[in-house]
């Protein structure tokens, strides 16, 4: 009976030492990242748990959610309220200027008539929604979801709700590359508002504009607005374009250095409206020979002088 243990068996089975199992563990998980980093092994295991996990997801995010549609909610409506209220006391604010505006150009296209001067254009174009920049890095231009199939043609002006954006360069079937104001190769004869003085800006290429061939001593001062002053026959006369930011007057040079900004958003993605091309303007009436002219008024002489003789 001696030879037989009559131990009783441990309540708890032994197993290797906690921290064995930790170093075990870690060094699966490093081996497990590491063939996933190098082989991609794991990616199949992931999207089958991101299949079965995202609709928890989804139920589990509904609550917070709707709380959170609700509470945008009823803050559209008190924005949409104010807003509403913005723009009917707007309305009535401007509108006295608006019925003497339009019995100001009423006026005015009475008095042109009056006077035999030719009437102003009027500006007619269609709206264009800009996709995406060209993918030259060094030119200032855009892409617009019009092209042939709507009648848009080279050389067409843009511009937005603020002022010039730029112009038309190169038509495709369903698309049209406008090329911004800002870039190095435009050039817009522009005015200035407060004086009437004539000039060209030029596109520098990083957003701004430059006034070039303006004396030193010219009347620019900051702030002053320019607008196109029509001569090149593609922009129409008076759309703003700029506003003068510095003026650099170096006795040295004989130009002065006119930085100007743009008005209009042209860079910034949005919509634009491409205007129509201008008509060209009618050809004057072809002058009379000066032969002819000179021989019928001498036969006016010679009749004149017959009748004194008689």
């Amino acid at each position: 009976m001696a030879g037989f243990d009559h131990a009783p068996p441990p309540f708890f089975k032994r197993g290797p030492a906690p921290l064995a199992l930790l170093t075990f563990y870690v060094l699966v998980s490093l081996a497990l990242f590491v063939v996933d980093l190098r082989l991609k092994s794991l990616d199949l295991l992931r999207q089958s748990i991101a299949l079965v996990v995202d609709p928890v997801q989804r139920i589990a995010q509904t609550p917070g959610s709707l709380v959170d549609y609700g509470r945008k909610y009823f803050e559209g409506l008190q924005e949409l309220q104010r807003e509403n209220d913005e723009l009917r006391h707007a309305k009535l604010n401007t509108a006295p200027g608006l019925q003497r505006l339009e019995q100001l150009e009423a006026e005015n296209e009475r008095l042109r008539r009056l006077l035999v001067v030719k009437e102003r254009e009027k500006a007619k174009g269609q709206v264009a929604q800009i996709l995406y920049t060209a993918r030259d890095p060094f030119a200032r231009k855009v892409i617009v979801d019009k092209g042939q199939q709507a009648g848009i043609a080279a050389g067409q002006p843009a511009i937005d709700e603020s002022g010039v954006v730029g112009q038309v360069t190169r038509v495709f079937p369903f698309s049209a590359e406008v090329t911004l104001i800002t870039d190095k190769n435009q050039a817009v004869p522009v005015q200035i508002v407060r004086n009437g003085q004539r000039s060209v800006v030029f596109g520098v290429g990083n957003g701004q504009l430059e006034l070039r061939y303006m004396p030193a001593n010219a009347d620019v001062k900051v702030g002053d607005t320019l607008v196109t002053s029509g001569l090149d026959g593609i922009y129409m006369q008076g759309f703003p374009v700029a506003k003068v930011v510095d003026v650099q007057r170096d006795s040295a040079y004989s130009f002065a250095r006119i930085l100007c900004a743009p008005v209009a958003g042209v860079e910034n993605f949005g919509e634009l409206m491409i205007l129509d091309a201008r008509k060209p303007l009618p050809e004057a009436p072809a002058a009379a020979e000066p032969h002819a002219s000179e021989g019928k008024s001498g036969q006016r002489v010679k009749k004149q002088r017959a009748g004194k003789g008689n």
